[in-house]
């Protein structure tokens, strides 16, 4: 891999465990353009890099990832057809995560909202700092949960519960989120580093291509699921950003005060 192409992402090699960490801390990782892109991009190349086995994800600073930056969503706003065509970006970014032969573990080491979620989620593992929360708000912006969500939650705890956080938005603390099984496990902030490394470290030691082709088949019906539906979530996200609710929104953001939404 050439790491040097990357400007919103670091990597960092520890044996044949290869970290990748979302890169703009001031920004809490909100996911602007660049990083949309370079996440769209990433899946095949960690896959074709020859000196790793097990991938790591994360955040620098104080989050994981707080979803879609905000000047990012008012370009869409403004400019409907640039969010059409970045929703190709979201696809391979999906796909390619789900592609991904090498165990994928997400150390959740702060907030994980929107796109970040979604991130958290299609990983293999996901570690969540017991400081952390981890939601998916696009319903409280005026946009659908197109980028994954809507996918990926009903298969992980249930349509019920998938429902009740989709349509609410709600960030589920860390103790709620392992308790409805929505991530694998919590560990104390101050232990996370120690116990992902440790538990990485495991991975790397194992059959390679016994737990490569075993993750290949538990997938399976994941990539089916997503063949076969993804484009229609981007699809309706697509209609919904270019709603009033959603300019409201992102205007409410900015101006820090609730939505009024009319359902227009």
């Amino acid at each position: 891999m050439n790491f040097a192409d990357y400007q919103c992402l670091t990597f960092e090699r520890r044996g044949r465990v290869l970290t990748v960490a979302l890169n703009r801390p001031e920004q809490r990782n909100a996911v602007n353009a660049r990083l949309h892109t370079e996440l769209s991009r990433l899946w095949p190349e960690l896959q074709r890099d020859a000196d790793s086995d097990v991938i790591v994800l994360t955040g620098r600073g104080s989050a994981f990832c707080a979803g879609g930056d905000i000047d990012w969503m008012q370009q869409h706003v403004d400019d409907p057809a640039s969010f059409e065509r970045m929703a190709r970006e979201g696809k391979d970014i999906a796909l390619g995560q789900l592609d991904l032969e090498k165990p994928l573990i997400c150390k959740i080491n702060g907030h994980a909202t929107g796109l970040g979620a979604s991130l958290a989620l299609l990983s293999d593992i996901s570690v969540m700092s017991d400081e952390a929360k981890i939601g998916d708000p696009h319903v409280g912006v005026g946009l659908v949960a197109g980028d994954g969500g809507a996918l990926i939650w009903p298969q992980i705890v249930g349509y019920a519960k998938a429902r009740r956080y989709l349509f609410t938005g709600e960030l589920l603390p860390a103790a709620e989120a392992e308790r409805i099984g929505l991530v694998t496990e919590v560990v104390p902030r101050a232990q996370l580093d120690a116990h992902v490394d440790a538990l990485a470290d495991r991975l790397a030691a194992g059959a390679t291509q016994a737990m490569r082709w075993t993750k290949i088949t538990v997938n399976l019906p994941l990539k089916a699921l997503f063949h076969a539906h993804f484009d229609a979530g981007l699809a309706y996200e697509c209609l919904s950003n270019r709603t009033e609710d959603h300019a409201e929104a992102v205007a409410a953001f900015r101006e820090r005060r609730p939505p009024r939404f009319t359902g227009r």
